[in-house]
């Protein structure tokens, strides 16, 4: 894939978000099953959205440290569920 593409994606599969992470693929799905990264599940499939790499990347680069990524998404779930409950948008 050239950087042109890239830019325009809006989801990755599990093997694209792995090699971007340098992880092996079989990790992130074991964290994606886990619910300790976020992806979207169709039918049998994963793909991870662009934007999570993206904000992890921020966070990672604001912390200046280690971030865990299961913390950032149980932080994200929370605040989603508080949106919710205060009557706010939701999907």
């Amino acid at each position: 894939m050239d950087t042109n593409e890239n830019a325009a994606l809006t989801f990755y599969t599990v093997g694209e978000a792995a090699r971007v992470l340098r992880v092996n693929p079989v990790t992130l799905y074991r964290a994606i099953r886990d619910g300790a990264f976020p992806a979207v599940r169709i039918r049998t499939r994963y793909v991870v959205p662009a934007v999570a790499l993206a904000e992890l990347v921020a966070e990672v680069t604001a912390s200046g440290g280690c971030v865990d990524i299961a913390e950032l998404v149980a932080k994200r779930r929370t605040a989603q569920e508080a949106n919710r409950a205060s009557g706010g948008a939701s999907w």
